[in-house]
């Protein structure tokens, strides 16, 4: 399927983009490797076309980081409260680095004893959870995560912002064409089992990452960026009307639209309850906006559970059997694809074709290359 590029937009490879944002975190006080995983994270999300999560948020962390409301070099405090759980205290660092440490400790402790679940609490925005479950399903661990935002979004039956978009992902191993996933498991971290690497067992997850809302407020955003309208009835203005006009929107709307938006809704308060109130974090109006008050650290929670599948009856040949559910759903007339299939679409052509930047980031890029003294990605 192909993605044309929008009109006005400059391609950038992504190696480029990826060396910039490196040079550009690590300008700001970063540790090295924060800022590759940080840089990595963000490129690999706009080469999946979330766009709305990927390289366009890294001038908003640059400007947090400068500030101080996001800490460059947090010192993170990690609490084992039993043997299958464990509390990450953030420190106000930044969200995407504190949610990669405490998935990897949410596989280590799965893979110990079979099952995680870790709370994250006093971290930032921790961009695209997909990233989270996507790295355990390809460890061969299926994979939960959770995480929550302030009121963006309107309540079904209310005309105000309460919640945030507070989005679900979960993540299932899928095997490669022509491996056998290892009987025994998930693979070590970075290690290797029956001889084989990770890598060369697991093909691409499949993988739900869906906010709670009708569009992520990000798309907001960047739509008021490049003065673009939004699509119909994804949004509110301040007097509770639909409206196209981001300048406008208030409030997202809860996924589900008019009449079914109370699914959604429910969500919503579901993951901010178990993002929030149980890491000891605040919900809803109670968390510090992101774009606003930039220099009031942001106190958002997260929540990872990770599970060996090894450990069930139909462990052994999991990802088998969901390689063999891709193709049986591809047979089925229309041809369903399984989650996360579009975006190894999006991958694939935007590493050959390049990432589209839009004329304003283009220009908010020129502009921190400057104040920063890094070259130019563009």
């Amino acid at each position: 399927m192909s993605h044309p590029i929008a009109a006005g937009s400059i391609p950038v490879q992504h190696d480029t983009l990826r060396t910039w944002a490196s040079a550009c975190l690590q300008a700001v006080d970063m540790p090295p490797d924060d800022a590759a995983e940080l840089a990595d994270s963000l490129v690999q999300t706009s080469l999946w076309g979330v766009d709305s999560h990927g390289i366009a948020r890294l001038t908003h962390y640059l400007d947090r980081l400068s500030r101080g409301s996001i800490k460059a070099r947090p010192q993170l405090q990690i609490t084992r409260s039993g043997p299958c759980t464990a509390q990450v205290a953030g420190d106000a660092g930044q969200g995407i680095v504190v949610a990669h440490k405490a998935n990897r400790l949410a596989m280590e402790i799965a893979r110990e004893n079979g099952i995680a679940a870790v709370g994250v609490n006093d971290s930032s925005h921790c961009g695209a959870i997909g990233l989270y479950t996507r790295a355990a399903a390809r460890q061969g661990f299926v994979a939960f995560a959770f995480t929550h935002a302030d009121s963006i979004a309107a309540p079904h039956g209310g005309t105000r912002p309460f919640f945030g978009t507070n989005p679900i992902s979960i993540a299932f191993p899928r095997a490669r064409a022509g491996a056998e996933p290892p009987q025994d498991g998930p693979v070590p971290l970075g290690g290797q089992a029956q001889g084989a690497v990770g890598a060369d067992l697991y093909g691409e997850p499949t993988c739900l990452d869906m906010a709670t809302t009708s569009i992520p407020w990000n798309r907001v955003m960047n739509a008021r960026r490049e003065g673009h309208p939004l699509p119909p009835d994804v949004a509110i203005d301040g007097q509770g009307r639909p409206t196209t006009d981001a300048d406008a929107a208030i409030a997202v709307t809860p996924l589900g639209g008019e009449q079914y938006g109370h699914k959604g809704y429910a969500m919503a308060l579901m993951v901010d309850l178990l993002c929030g109130p149980l890491n000891g974090a605040p919900f809803g109006a109670h968390i510090p906006p992101m774009f606003k008050d930039l220099d009031a650290p942001r106190r958002i929670g997260a929540f990872f559970i990770v599970i060996d599948p090894a450990r069930f009856a139909g462990g052994a040949m999991l990802a088998a059997v969901v390689a063999q559910l891709a193709g049986e759903l591809a047979a089925e007339p229309g041809s369903p694809r399984l989650p996360g299939d579009p975006e190894r679409d999006h991958d694939r052509q935007r590493r050959a074709q390049g990432i589209p930047i839009e004329p304003a980031l283009a220009e908010q890029m020129r502009a921190w290359s400057t104040r920063l003294g890094v070259t130019p990605p563009l």
